[in-house]
């Protein structure tokens, strides 16, 4: 990407979402930040991209902190053209490469976290995204576990695997998932794993003084929508009230878990969102969220595109989906 401006862009979003009380609210959503680029996933965000992406939108968007975008969608006295910033998970790159991009282009972001993974924990798709790749064998027969035979020979071979084995692991058991995943582990050959992915409690806390705005992401980031009420109630409430006690501050706002309604969460999940005593929830379907929108299943999206002139396209395009 380049640093332009697009002020036909400007003109068109401002046309499709107005000032006041027909405004449309874009949330964007990221997980990580890499330094360069991931020879299995090349189309990962990195610090070069993501610096030029923030540029971009600075200069189509007017960003809000997305507490204070919530507030002012219900009140329908949004600015034209209004959009948020949110990152999933709590990954270390959050604070190391994130945060001084943000810093620099003077925004803010929400940082929704997966408290069980805090401290050395890695999440399961990062284990077994760790495993393939460290991999020394050229083929994974994981066939017994349901997840097919697998050729690992080449770094596209490899990517090909995980997108395969990642959205069949994720919908297991949280407690069969983990099972599965330390078996893929051992049957890829790989004895150690890095430890460092995710922010440590220091590193979580600095990100908060640095007035960035922290959210719920469950502890162990289940698929809500596999758990019965007291299970998914007591997932949500552990990492809020975690985050609570350890930042000696409210949370205001959640993120669903993958996010997709009514296949990741249920519309009884985000009640449950409700009485614990947030403030708004985030999906992760496409789309923009208006007055009308349920403050507890707004609407997020990232657009993919490395063209600057595509990219802001199709951020434009995503105001026409509500």
């Amino acid at each position: 990407m380049h640093s332009i401006t697009f002020p036909a862009f400007r003109f068109v979003a401002s046309r499709l979402s107005p000032a006041g009380p027909k405004a449309r609210l874009s949330i964007l959503i990221f997980h990580r930040v890499l330094p360069e680029a991931d020879p299995l996933f090349p189309r990962e965000t990195t610090v070069e991209t993501f610096d030029a992406q923030m540029r971009l939108l600075k200069s189509v968007f007017n960003i809000l902190p997305l507490p204070e975008a919530a507030t002012r969608l219900q009140a329908g006295t949004l600015p034209a053209r209004a959009a948020s910033i949110t990152f999933d998970d709590g990954y270390a790159d959050n604070l190391t490469h994130v945060l001084p991009i943000l810093q620099k282009h003077g925004l803010h972001a929400t940082f929704f976290i997966a408290t069980s993974y805090l401290n050395g924990g890695r999440m399961f798709n990062d284990t077994v995204i760790e495993s393939i790749r460290r991999s020394p064998h050229t083929q994974l027969d994981l066939s017994d576990l349901g997840l097919g035979i697998h050729d690992l020979g080449s770094n596209a071979a490899k990517a090909e695997a995980i997108g395969k084995i990642l959205p069949q692991v994720k919908y297991l058991r949280l407690d069969v998932r983990e099972t599965t995943v330390a078996e893929l582990t051992a049957r890829a050959g790989v004895d150690r794993l890095p430890d460092d992915l995710m922010m440590t409690t220091a590193q979580l806390k600095q990100l908060h003084a640095a007035g960035m705005e922290i959210g719920g992401h469950t502890h162990r980031h289940p698929i809500l929508a596999r758990l019965d009420h007291a299970e998914a109630q007591a997932e949500i409430a552990a990492g809020k009230v975690w985050l609570e006690e350890t930042l000696g501050d409210r949370v205001r706002l959640f993120a669903y878990p993958n996010g997709k309604p009514g296949t990741d969460y249920l519309p009884e999940q985000a009640n449950i969102v409700r009485t614990l005593g947030f403030d708004a929830a985030v999906s992760t379907q496409r789309g923009v969220s208006t007055t009308r929108s349920d403050m507890y299943q707004l609407r997020r999206f990232t657009p993919w595109d490395t063209n600057p002139t595509t990219y802001a396209l199709r951020l434009v395009r995503n105001l026409t989906e509500r």
